[in-house]
C-alpha cells in the first residue's frame, strides 16, 4: 500500500478510536454517577489528578466559557462530586476539588476498566503492548508539535 493509502487508513482507525473513547467516557461518567455528563467527567478527572483549582483555570484548560464552567461546577457540587473552598491566596475566589466520594468512585471505575482492558488484550504480549503504547505516544507527540 502507498503512503497516502496508509495515511487514509490511519485517519480511519483514529476515527474508530475517537468514537470508542467518546463511548467509554460516557460509560465511565455514568458509572461514577448516573447524572454525570461526559464533559463534566473529564473536568472531574482533571481535578482529581491535579488538585484544587479555580474555575477560571478550568475555563482556560478546557477552552469553555466561564458561565458554562460555573454551571458544570454547580452541578458537580450538587451531585456531591466536587468540594468548594475559599482560595487561601484570594478569599474572594473559590477553589474546587474532587470530593473524597468522587475519587473513590473514579478509582473503582478505573480498576474495573483496567481489568476489562486486560481481558481484551490478554492475547497481546508485553512487547506488543509496549510497542503499541510507544507508537501511540510518538503519534501524539508528532501531532502536538504541529498543532
Amino acid at each position: 500500500m502507498s503512503r497516502p493509502d496508509e495515511l487514509g487508513r490511519l485517519e480511519q482507525e483514529v476515527g474508530v478510536l475517537i468514537r470508542r473513547v467518546k463511548r467509554v467516557i460516557g460509560e465511565r461518567a455514568r458509572a461514577v454517577h448516573p447524572d454525570l455528563q461526559p464533559a463534566s467527567y473529564l473536568m472531574l478527572t482533571y481535578l482529581a489528578a491535579e488538585g484544587p483549582r479555580r474555575s477560571s483555570v478550568l475555563s482556560e484548560r478546557f477552552n469553555v466559557d466561564k458561565g458554562a464552567i460555573s454551571r458544570q461546577v454547580q452541578h458537580l457540587c450538587d451531585l456531591g462530586l466536587l468540594d468548594r473552598e475559599p482560595d487561601p491566596v484570594d478569599g474572594r475566589a473559590a477553589l474546587v476539588s474532587a470530593s473524597a466520594d468522587a475519587v473513590r468512585r473514579m478509582e473503582a471505575v478505573d480498576r474495573d476498566r483496567r481489568r476489562w482492558l486486560e481481558e481484551q488484550l490478554a492475547g497481546w504480549s508485553e512487547a506488543d503492548l509496549r510497542e503499541f503504547v510507544a507508537s501511540l505516544s510518538r503519534y501524539n507527540e508528532a501531532l502536538d508539535e504541529n498543532a
